[in-house]
């Protein structure tokens, strides 16, 4: 009698041992039936040192390629050219249509579970490209050079324009010559007038 009682003490505790173990389990089960990013490249936070020609994305389940969308944006939240997804198995591929110029962008993308559940998402990296870097002083130098050449062009005018003003004042049109003159004339007629009333005045 007490085989039989310790029996069935232990075939209920496996039987409630099982049952709590399907209640955990159920409420995973259509969890697991979503499909997920499992790997990207870039990877996501990556800080590149040259920005990357494509945006590679790969899934649990296999992608639905009608149903698929994968979307480059850059930090002001604008849209980056690229082609449309191409799908191959649980890999979908974006390529980028210029080379992308140093800061943030974030990878969005769409899919669909294989019970037609949609799945989203989204992640960023940085593109950190040194040459980048070092060829914007230069660019920046170009005001410069153009600012130096207009002040070299300005020094050429007004030395230019020096020699025609010497050439005005010896040419004869300076005025100051004239004036010295009649003040001369002035000065001799005076002298003249007054020596012409002192012999008046003796005789």
């Amino acid at each position: 009698m007490p085989t039989r009682i310790r029996r069935s003490s232990s075939a209920g505790l496996v039987a409630a041992a099982l049952a709590g173990l399907a209640v955990l389990l159920a409420p995973a089960s259509p969890a697991a039936a979503h499909n997920s990013l499992l790997t990207a490249n870039p990877a996501k936070n990556a800080r590149l040192a040259a920005p990357p020609a494509q945006i590679t994305l790969k899934f649990l389940q296999k992608l639905d390629p009608a149903f698929t969308t994968i979307v480059l944006s850059d930090a002001d939240q604008r849209k980056v050219s690229t082609s449309e997804p191409a799908v191959t198995g649980t890999t979908g591929t974006v390529t980028i249509s210029e080379p992308l110029a140093n800061g943030s962008y974030t990878v969005a993308y769409r899919v669909v579970s294989a019970d037609g559940h949609p799945v989203q998402g989204s992640y960023s990296f940085t593109v950190a490209d040194p040459a980048a870097s070092a060829a914007a002083p230069t660019a920046s130098a170009a005001p410069g050079v153009v600012a130096s050449a207009a002040a070299d062009q300005g020094a050429a005018s007004s030395a230019s324009a020096s020699p025609a003003a010497s050439s005005r004042r010896s040419d004869g049109s300076d005025p100051m010559p004239l004036v010295a003159g009649g003040i001369a004339v002035v000065a001799v007629v005076a002298g003249v007038v007054v020596l012409r009333r002192r012999r008046r005045a003796g005789s």
